[in-house]
C-alpha cells in the first residue's frame, strides 16, 4: 500500500481501535510539515496549522468512542527525532486522548515476540494487521495487509502494552531528555 492506500485503509477499517508499534529511532515523514528541522533549531512549538488539526481528530475519535493507543520503542543513546516525538508529538497527543506507552530498552528488556513482529505495525479494529516498511533512513516504502500474521500482532499488542509504560508517567521521569532539559544540565 501507498501512504495514500494506508491512509484510506485505516479510515475504512478504525470503527473501534487503532493500535500502531513504532520502533524505528528516526522516520522521514513529510506530514511533520518541516516540524523536526524547527524543532531542531530551537524554535518553541510545532506549526500550529499542521498540528492543530490532527490533535482535534484525536479529540473528535475519542468523543465518539474510538481509542486510538500505540507502543514507542525507544533505545539509548535516545535520538533527536525520538526527543522531537515525544515533546511535540506524543505529549500533546496524549493530552488529547492518544493512549500511548514507551518501551525504554534502557529500562526494560524487549520482551519475547513471535517472528514477524518486531517491525512497526497496525492492528486495526483487533482484524486487520499491517506490516509498516521503512527504507535505512526511515521513509516510508508501503504497508502490507497480514492476514497470517494477524493471531501474532495481537498476541505482540498484548504483551508490548504490558510491559510498556505509560508516557505520561515515562516522559515527566526523564526530564533530562526534554529539550530544555538538556540546556540546564
Amino acid at each position: 500500500m501507498t501512504a495514500a492506500e494506508l491512509r484510506d485503509f485505516i479510515k475504512e477499517h478504525f470503527t473501534e481501535t487503532a493500535f500502531r508499534l513504532e520502533v524505528l529511532q528516526q522516520y522521514e515523514v513529510a506530514s511533520d510539515g518541516n516540524d523536526f528541522g524547527r524543532y531542531l533549531r530551537g524554535e518553541p512549538a510545532p506549526t500550529l496549522e499542521r498540528k492543530g488539526p490532527w490533535l482535534q481528530r484525536l479529540r473528535n475519535e475519542r468523543a465518539r468512542g474510538l481509542y486510538r493507543h500505540r507502543v514507542r520503542i525507544v533505545t539509548a543513546p535516545v535520538t533527536d527525532y525520538t526527543r522531537f516525538e515525544c515533546e511535540w508529538g506524543y505529549a500533546p497527543n496524549a493530552e488529547a486522548g492518544e493512549d500511548i506507552r514507551i518501551l525504554d530498552l534502557a529500562e526494560r528488556d524487549w520482551p519475547e515476540l513471535a517472528p514477524g513482529v518486531h517491525q512497526d505495525f497496525w492492528l486495526l479494529d483487533n482484524e486487520h494487521a499491517l506490516s509498516m516498511h521503512y527504507g535505512p533512513t526511515g521513509e516510508f516504502l508501503g504497508a502490507t495487509a497480514e492476514h497470517n500474521l494477524l493471531p501474532a500482532f495481537r498476541d505482540a499488542r498484548d504483551l508490548l502494552w504490558d510491559t510498556a509504560e505509560p508516557f505520561t508517567e515515562w516522559w515527566p521521569r526523564h526530564i533530562e531528555l526534554h529539550r530544555d532539559g538538556r540546556q540546564a544540565a
